[in-house]
This record gives structure tokens, C-alpha cells and sequence, in this order.
């Protein structure tokens, strides 16, 4: 069984970091691409940052130079370092798992909220 467990959000001041944990299990994790995804109130789904099986990463333009998409392959983890939060980065934040695009699987998510 599939198993995506986000952890690490919570509320934060703008200006302030959080970092996003998702542990992949049932998976061989080292092949997957890992993806970051997130939904806004009344929004559709968007993508934060991808990273590959080989390292490769990309942003939505939006977070480029705040966040930092990076793996650890010997702890089936892929991590989300967000740091300059702003109050528009309220959401919850998915973790993605795909393979060859036959294989995609999805996390329940973590609720960022971002307010002073």
C-alpha cells in the first residue's frame, strides 16, 4: 500500500520559514519523480516544485529563490524548505509521487497558513 504523510505545516508569521516533510512508503522512492503541489481557498491545485529521480528541480515562478525542493533517498523523504513566506503561500501543500506518468500518487496534505 501506497502511503504520501505530509508534516511540518502550521501557522507563520510573513517572513518566517516552515519546512515540509512528505515520508513516501510502498514505494521504491529513489525512482520517483517528487512533486509539491498546492491549493488555495476557492483555487485549483497548482504546482510549487518538482524534483527528480536524477536531482533535476523546477519552481513555479512564484516561490523561486523562497523555497528549496530536495530528497533524501536513504529516509524516502522529500522535503520543501520555504523561507520569506508570504500571506498569498496560505494553502495546503500536496505532496506528488510519479512514475513514467502511469503511477501517481497523492498525499492528504498540510495546511500552511501564513497571517500575523
Amino acid at each position: 500500500q501506497v502511503q504520501l504523510v505530509e508534516s511540518g505545516g502550521g501557522l507563520v508569521q510573513p517572513g518566517g520559514s516552515l519546512r515540509l516533510s512528505c515520508a513516501a512508503s510502498g514505494i521504491r522512492f529513489s525512482i520517483y519523480d517528487m512533486g509539491w503541489y498546492c491549493q488555495a481557498p476557492g483555487k485549483q491545485r497548482e504546482l510549487v516544485a518538482t524534483i527528480t529521480s536524477d536531482g533535476s528541480t523546477n519552481y513555479a515562478d512564484s516561490v523561486k529563490g523562497r523555497f528549496t525542493i530536495y530528497r533524501d533517498n536513504a529516509k524516502n523523504t522529500v522535503y520543501l524548505q520555504m523561507n520569506s513566506l508570504k500571506p498569498g503561500d496560505t494553502a495546503v501543500y500536496y505532496c506528488n509521487a510519479v512514475l513514467y506518468n502511469n503511477f501517481n500518487y497523492w498525499g492528504k496534505g498540510t495546511l500552511v497558513t501564513v497571517s500575523s
